[in-house]
């Protein structure tokens, strides 16, 4: 009998196994089997037990239900097959926190009879997997306590959080332990640019020749007093120093009388030594950073491509906070810098660099290259992508460069001095590059050239050839790239490697923010959310608690703090600070309007359903989606105010088709059009319910797909269809049609539902049988009971709730709208349950 060999990822299979040989088997997992299930897909008895809520039951000790997933049933099987006809399971999951939980579950899934030993890898190459099988041990039970805690953290996080977020802002939206501070540190950014106030100040740069050669220096003293930058300036124009300000009349006397002088003096010539160090290796923050600087890449795409070189056997585990590189390797390193560049660039002693990360048990070696000798990017580039090339590159340059000596050099500065008649310095300065050292790697990839200044004594005149004055403007801090975002995370113990680049598409899927040119532009959607969290929820988007968290669950991976106790005090608190459970308990107070409500100089901003918009009295203006949160100015909202209304308005390019969308204005009312030249064009009315203002390109693009193919009824053949009447929204399926009860219905209904309409019979349509006099307090439509073909139920026009046994004569406003609220959290749970928690990073 063979042993059987279980990795993660269907792309090691082949690697692994070419190092192991015939009396192996290796298979895959496909990463987890088994999580916690959506409340829906509960058993009817945990329907009615305590872990009806989470499918974690917080009554006891947070024990978790389990399921295999769906979508792994199949690997299970096969699985199961395969340790049924072996006489030992090897399981080379990886050796973080997820791949001994991977490990874990497999255990308790597969049952296994046979003996069962856990290796542990960080590079795939022959060398590191006879060691792992020389040297296997047990699956570290508090490793797999650290991702439950994770799991089970992220399922209460998501699921106390994110309906309130439904409710108070917009469906489909999420919360995260990570993701909500992360997107705050987006806000908070655009808000210093929004109330940032420019200043603007004037340099003086003289140009002197000294032989053929000409050379700048610029003013920095002027009368004993340092000339300003924009340095001296805060964020609302004011200066911080004792700097002076040149005017314009002030800087056309200094230009005067410096041209009329004509030289300037060699006040004093300065110099002292120079050192630069190598950076450490990578590790999973600085490998995003550099790949963004110098290759363009997101940080998904620096994983993803990473994810391949490790699969590959090219590099090292690819998620690690440890710059520590192994003996072996840093004997690679050398061998290949005194190889490629001689023994003096080598330092005396190897150079070794410290973790930074709390949890020694998760600090792997550093990303470099795998192997005993380090393949060179030349000898390996016909067998790489063109991104895993250029990432192999930038590790092994990176590596080889860390144990290489410094590079030393000399920098010199040149004072430069006119009395006019008050003393005005010029400086300048320049280094010079004795010893390349590790520089000598990145030659021909950047400018290694020394800045050599001209050979002066003090005392010399040069002779003065021009000076000019520039009018510079302070400007607002940047926004966040990607790689700049990871660094602030890194920064302030937020999040962890494995964790980085799944924040970031998170923030951009969930419609927070969005990449131009490289920056990320949070929308005013995240400033709702970020306004609702702020004043609701504060702790649970403060960077010291979040970090934490996070050094918390760390503790727990070292087996020094307790699963069960961190859980229970997390979320039902102690006598200190209260839990999660009461601090969420307060959201039924929280005013939506409000929170979704921006003060602006002459208007409010509004956060709605379908996008944001400014209002006036009872005039809505709509705000183009170009216009970013610190270009409405007062003068941009004058502007959008006032101008003409427009009958067509551009909301952008279709993401399929790539044609210009618009929304116009008809005889029937507004409606979507696809602009093009075919004869067919695309056309779809508005909803009742939808404010032509907050439509945005996302909605539009939803109604441009109506009629909508739901799917096909298996029994006859016919497409099942969404579609939108003259007399109200509909299914159709041949010649069968059913009514829909709401508009919104057209792009939710799903086909088991779609059949289950068109199997019923055929009634009248329905009628209203109250109407009550107050509004939703949540979505402000009116609320009213109706006659349905399954009976009365309560709607607000856009939402549906059965009244299920109860009279509807009885039905007080306040138990309508309670249902209302309770089936707007269900259908957006159900929209994505397990969205709510994916989040929780």
């Amino acid at each position: 009998m063979k042993k059987l060999v279980i990795v993660e990822s269907p792309t090691k299979v082949s690697s692994v196994g070419r190092y192991l040989g015939d009396g192996y088997v290796v298979m895959s997992s496909v990463g987890h089997i088994r999580d916690l299930p959506a409340p829906s897909g509960l058993t009817p008895d945990l329907k009615r037990s305590a872990h009806a809520q989470f499918a974690v039951n917080i009554e006891n000790d947070f024990e978790p239900y389990y399921v295999v997933l769906e979508n792994k049933k199949k690997v299970v099987e096969e699985l199961q097959s395969a340790l049924n006809n072996s006489d030992e399971l090897l399981i080379a999951t990886d050796g973080d926190r997820e791949g001994e939980a991977i490990a874990w579950h497999l255990v308790q899934v597969l049952k296994p009879t046979v003996p069962v030993r856990r290796l542990v890898f960080h590079e795939i190459t022959r060398e590191a997997i006879a060691y792992a099988l020389q040297h296997p041990r047990p699956i570290d039970e508090n490793l797999v306590d650290a991702q439950e805690a994770r799991r089970i953290l992220d399922r209460l996080y998501g699921y106390e959080l994110s309906p309130v977020l439904w409710k108070k802002v917009r469906p489909g939206l999420s919360a995260g332990r990570v993701q909500s501070p992360a997107t705050r540190l987006l806000v908070d950014r655009e808000r210093e640019r929004i109330n940032f106030k420019s200043a603007e100040y004037q340099a003086v740069t003289a140009d002197f020749q000294v032989d053929s050669d000409v050379f700048s220096a610029s003013l920095t003293l002027f009368g004993e007093r340092k000339i300003a930058t924009g340095r001296d300036f805060d964020n609302l124009a004011n200066l911080k120093t004792d700097a002076l300000v040149l005017d314009k009349n002030l800087t056309d006397r200094i230009l005067e009388e410096l041209k009329s002088k004509g030289a300037l003096d060699v006040e004093a010539i300065d110099s002292k030594p120079y050192s630069r160090n190598p950076y450490a290796p990578f590790i999973t923050s600085t490998l995003q950073q550099d790949a963004a600087h110098k290759l363009g890449f997101s940080a998904k795409r620096t994983m993803r491509t990473a994810q391949q070189l490790y699969e590959k056997g090219f590099i090292t585990y690819m998620r690690t906070d440890s710059p520590r590189l192994s003996l072996q390797a840093i004997s690679a390193a050398r061998a290949q810098v005194e190889l490629l560049y001689g023994r003096e660039f080598l330092p005396d002693s190897p150079r070794t660099y410290g973790a930074k990360a709390k949890n020694a048990q998760e600090a792997h070696e550093a990303i470099r290259p795998t192997g005993e000798v380090f393949e060179r990017p030349e000898s390996i580039e016909s067998v790489l992508s063109v991104d895993c090339m250029r990432l192999y590159d930038l590790i092994w340059r990176r590596t080889i460069a860390s144990q290489m000596v410094s590079a030393r050099g000399e920098t010199v500065t040149l004072t430069l001095s006119a009395r006019i008649p008050e003393r005005s310095i010029f400086v300048l300065s320049g280094t010079v590059l004795h010893e390349k050292g590790f520089l000598k790697v990145y030659e021909g990839l950047q400018d290694l050239n020394s800045k050599l200044l001209p050979n002066l004594q003090v005392g010399d005149q040069v002779t003065l050839v021009d000076v000019r004055a520039v009018g510079h403007t302070t400007l607002p801090p940047p926004r966040y790239t990607e790689a700049s975002l990871v660094k602030v995370l890194e920064e302030l113990g937020l999040g962890r490697p494995s964790t980085y680049a799944l924040i970031l598409s998170t923030i951009q899927e969930r419609g927070y923010a969005h990449l131009r040119n490289r920056m990320l532009v949070p929308d005013w959607l995240a400033f709702s959310v970020v306004n609702l969290l702020e004043n609701f929820f504060s702790r649970l988007i403060d960077y010291d608690f979040t970090a934490n968290l996070e050094d918390q669950l760390d503790e727990i991976a070292l087996g020094s703090q307790n699963r069960s106790d961190w859980l229970r005090k997390f979320y039902f608190g102690d006598d200190n600070l209260p839990g999660l459970k009461e601090i969420i308990s307060g959201a039924k107070d929280i005013d939506a309007r409000a929170i979704n409500s921006i003060p602006m100089v002459g208007a409010t901003l509004r956060v709605g359903r379908y996008g944001p918009y400014l209002e006036v009295g009872d005039k809505r203006f709509s705000i183009p989606h170009d216009v970013y949160p610190d270009a409405l100015t007062p003068e941009k909202i004058h502007e959008l105010v006032n101008q003409p209304e427009s009958p067509v308005r551009e909301l952008g390019a279709h993401p399929e088709t790539g044609k210009l969308v618009v929304l116009k204005s008809g005889r029937f009312g507004p409606y979507i059009e696809e602009v093009s030249d075919e004869k067919n064009v695309r056309r779809s009315s508005l909803f009742k319910n939808m404010d032509p203002e907050e439509v945005n390109l996302d909605v539009a693009v939803k109604l441009l797909e109506i009629p909508r193919v739901i799917g096909v009824n298996q029994e006859n053949g016919e497409k099942v269809i969404a579609c939108n009447g003259r007399f109200g929204p509909y299914i159709k399926c041949g010649k069968e049609t059913r009514p829909l009860d709401s508009e919104d219905d057209i792009l939710s209904v799903t086909l088991d539902e779609a059949l289950a309409i068109l199997s019923a019979p055929k009634v009248r349509r329905s009628r209203v049988l109250m109407e009550f006099p107050t509004d939703d307090p949540v979505t402000r439509r009116a609320v009213q009971i109706k006659s349905g073909r399954f009976g009365p139920y309560v709607t607000d026009g856009v939402t549906n709730a059965t009244l299920d046994n109860t009279s509807w004569e009885d039905v007080t406003f306040d138990e309508a709208v309670s249902l209302l609220a309770e089936k707007r959290q269900r259908v957006d749970g159900d929209l994505d349950q397990e969205t709510a928690e994916k989040i929780h990073v």
